[in-house]
């Protein structure tokens, strides 16, 4: 990277707003004063594993930050790595930087070089803690998307690997980098609406099956690679969205591997992810969660509902006429209700000082990776550490599993397991078996 980017230019890069920077004020922080702190030369050397839609822009938020170069990049989708290579490459050559960029078909070799100090792991869910971990025992770094990971119980093992070999792993939730949702969970945990009685946390549909027809598998992608540890399932281009490179093309959607029960959570881990996250930070359930869940359906009940040892209950329930994904806290003097770049509340005194709007990319609008690299920097834990990552997807992943099983489950939180249930104990979500030749 080269160090005549000024402080000024990264912050318009970036496009971390003023609130932003108050919230974070560590952010503030000279990089020149930090240099040595994680590694001899003062720079970050990152490799992005897994190219697509939200590598790219992670990416484009990643690389411009001072003291991070961007040296590598794995995909098993060939026409991914390329357009990641011309990326980096045409980014160092305007900001006239010497920065050698290879790129991977296997993600292991990526992990296996000596010089990269943290990668960025955007593939799908189903990869995300073969993925981890394995980067974990490698000493290196972790920035990983959310939801955490397929099973609950690849949470626990990516938790225990994580503070095993004493690394940072930041998890992708970009909303507790936002000022809107900092303010609002504030207005909660000071008591300014009053005791919380509910919270609806609409996010959508869990999962289906796959339905998709088969397609040909296109010459450039290993299809047995893309889906490793995950059971066998056909192809079809909605899974791995189409891009081009002459002329430049890229996904016109997300891939749709995420709706369907056997490579991803559909809604209820997609976005449930970011709002159950925020609830369960306002509630402060962090590191702890629900007693009961019970599916949307099951003997008239409306919405998948979520109910604490408290008494409060969380429905996965919309507040507005428009289905707004986002959070509404119920207190007895008062509510509130957020989302991206929306804040309403029941009264104006409750509102944020000036309300955050983000446009473009949600992701390369709020100085979350700059937490990540910070932290790298520091030897400190991020905004989102694998900790809080991992109750979050659990909330989330329960809900999956009582929607499957057609039924209200018990939880433990405390302990991580089911109360008398050996149905939901067994079920994939709680504890996988993989494809031949994958353990973890």
């Amino acid at each position: 990277m080269s160090n005549q980017l000024t402080r000024r230019k990264f912050l318009k890069t970036a496009a971390v707003g003023a609130v932003g920077v108050a919230v974070f004020p560590q952010f503030l922080t000279s990089c020149k004063q930090n240099k040595g702190a994680g590694v001899d030369d003062g720079i970050i050397r990152l490799g992005f594993i897994g190219l697509g839609q939200q590598a790219m822009y992670l990416l484009s938020g990643f690389i411009g930050i001072p003291d991070v170069q961007v040296v590598a990049g794995s995909d098993v989708y060939g026409i991914k790595r390329e357009r990641f290579l011309q990326r980096v490459n045409k980014y160092y050559a305007e900001n006239q930087s010497e920065v050698p960029v290879e790129v991977y078909e296997n993600y292991k070799e990526l992990i296996a070089r000596a010089d990269i100090d943290a990668v960025v792991i955007a593939t799908p869910d189903h990869w995300h803690a073969f993925m981890a971990i394995e980067a974990c025992k490698a000493k290196k770094n972790v920035y990983l998307e959310k939801p955490l990971t397929f099973t609950i119980k690849e949470g626990q093992m990516l938790r225990k690997a994580v503070r095993d070999n004493g690394v940072i792993l930041a998890v992708g939730s970009q909303q507790r980098s936002d000022a809107n949702f900092q303010h609002a969970v504030k207005i909660v945990q000071e008591g300014k609406i009053g005791k919380i009685e509910r919270v609806n946390a609409y996010v959508g549909a869990p999962p289906t099956p796959y339905d998709l027809p088969e397609e040909p598998v296109p010459a450039d992608l290993n299809w047995p690679l893309w889906l490793g540890p995950s059971e066998y399932i056909h192809y079809n281009a909605q899974l791995n969205p189409p891009i081009s490179l002459d002329p430049e093309q890229n996904e016109q959607f997300w891939g749709a591997w995420r709706w369907y029960k056997e490579l991803g959570g559909g809604f209820t881990t997609d976005w449930g992810a970011h709002m159950f996250d925020i609830a369960q930070w306002g509630l402060g359930m962090d590191k702890s969660g629900p007693v009961e869940i019970i599916p949307a359906g099951y003997e008239g009940t409306q919405y998948m509902t979520f109910k604490y040892a408290d008494g409060v209950v969380m429905t996965e329930e919309p507040f507005d006429e428009n289905k707004t994904k986002g959070v509404k806290f119920w207190g007895d003097k008062g509510w509130i209700e957020v989302s991206r770049g929306h804040f309403k509340a029941s009264d104006d005194s409750l509102l944020p000082p000036v309300a955050e709007k983000t446009e473009g990319a949600y992701e390369t609008k709020i100085p979350h990776q700059v937490n990540f690299i910070e932290s790298i920097k520091n030897n400190t834990d991020p905004v989102v550490p694998v900790e809080i990552g991992h109750s979050s997807c659990t909330v989330c992943t329960l809900g999956n599993i009582a929607d499957d099983l057609g039924r209200p489950i018990k939880w433990d939180p405390a302990a991580e397991k089911f109360v008398d249930d050996a149905e939901a104990t067994a079920h994939r979500l709680f504890n996988k078996t993989y494809s031949e030749g994958y353990i973890l």
